[in-house]
């Protein structure tokens, strides 16, 4: 095949992927950033004992939520393949994900490609909890939509239209590989537990199980090192690198050249920075060595705001 075409190819998947902030593998203030916004209010009652009155001690803030409003752009071996864009809604008790994208540049000429997604979900005890999950993509080729309906902890039931040719060389999905996961786009949102510094090195050493409604795969994160980033409009501010192993598990063919490729890889990296009002790491940039070159997504615009912190009075 020649080289023009495989590049063509590949770049229009890797395009799609990115600009649906799906895991490519087949995947203002400082301040404000770290969650420390604090509002602090303090009553003592006059001309009565504190024995007899209950004291008000200072309300805490409780971090409401927050939301992002970014754009990526996609690259492949340093040519511009692809465009996209991602907001992310985070309040109190549920959060949705929506984003989209498609092949930009002269890739277009070759190889014209686009995506929508969306997850949706609820926060429970600060943890994101999927129950909807949908992605459409379109080539001049095809159009498919996999859709997914999750109940805590278990895909319920998922799809794909038009529904693909049984291969016989996949290892299939069972019952079992739909529990205990999350689909792709709420994994790419990766929650801190606790009340301290989000950036810090244990920040990185997690991973997520991923099912993204044709294939069952582990991402393992690790720590790298820490930088500072830019966006040509939004965020300025400290960032986080992690490496990212892969590990695949089900709906593959094991011989398939990619996978072998991907799961091999020791030097795919992410870099993560905070939405405001939250305690939740997104990426901000994702780079993924390839036979052809480097492939990398990267936010030029990274808006992200808080909502207003609610003061929660506790009585001694």
């Amino acid at each position: 095949m020649p080289a023009r075409v495989r590049f063509a190819g590949f770049g229009a998947r890797f395009a799609v992927a990115a600009g649906l902030m799906l895991p490519v593998l087949p995947v203002e203030a400082s301040a404000q950033v770290q969650g420390q916004i604090q509002s602090q209010t303090q009553g003592q009652a006059q001309g009565q004992s504190p024995a007899a009155v209950p004291v008000q001690a200072p309300a805490q803030a409780v971090l409401a939520g927050g939301k992002l409003e970014a754009k990526y752009e996609a690259s492949l071996a340093g040519i511009a393949v692809g465009k996209g864009q991602w907001a992310i809604d985070i309040n109190e008790d549920q959060y949705s994900a929506t984003a989209s994208g498609g092949t930009a540049g002269l890739l277009k000429a070759f190889a014209g490609g686009s995506g929508s997604g969306q997850s949706t979900g609820r926060v429970v005890a600060g943890a994101l909890v999927p129950s909807n999950y949908q992605a459409v993509t379109t080539s001049a080729k095809k159009s498919e939509t996999i859709k997914m309906l999750i109940t805590p902890g278990y895909v319920k039931e998922f799809s794909i239209e038009p529904e693909p040719p049984l291969d016989p060389e996949k290892i299939p999905i069972t019952d079992a590989h739909r529990r205990n996961v999350i689909d792709p786009m709420t994994g790419s949102l990766m929650r801190v537990a606790g009340t301290g510094e989000l950036l810090t090195p244990d920040s990185c050493r997690t991973g997520a199980s991923i099912f993204d409604g044709r294939m069952r795969y582990d991402l393992k994160l690790d720590y790298k090192r820490m930088e500072s980033v830019k966006a040509e409009k939004g965020y300025r501010g400290p960032a986080i690198v992690c490496a990212v192993y892969f590990t695949p598990i089900a709906g593959y063919v094991p011989d398939r050249a990619a996978i072998k490729y991907l799961a091999a890889q020791r030097n795919i990296e992410v870099t993560l920075v905070p939405i405001a009002g939250t305690r939740v790491l997104v990426p901000y940039r994702m780079v993924v060595p390839t036979p052809l070159g480097v492939a990398m997504l990267e936010a030029t615009e990274f808006v992200t705001t808080p909502a207003p912190a609610k003061a929660v009075a506790k009585t001694n």
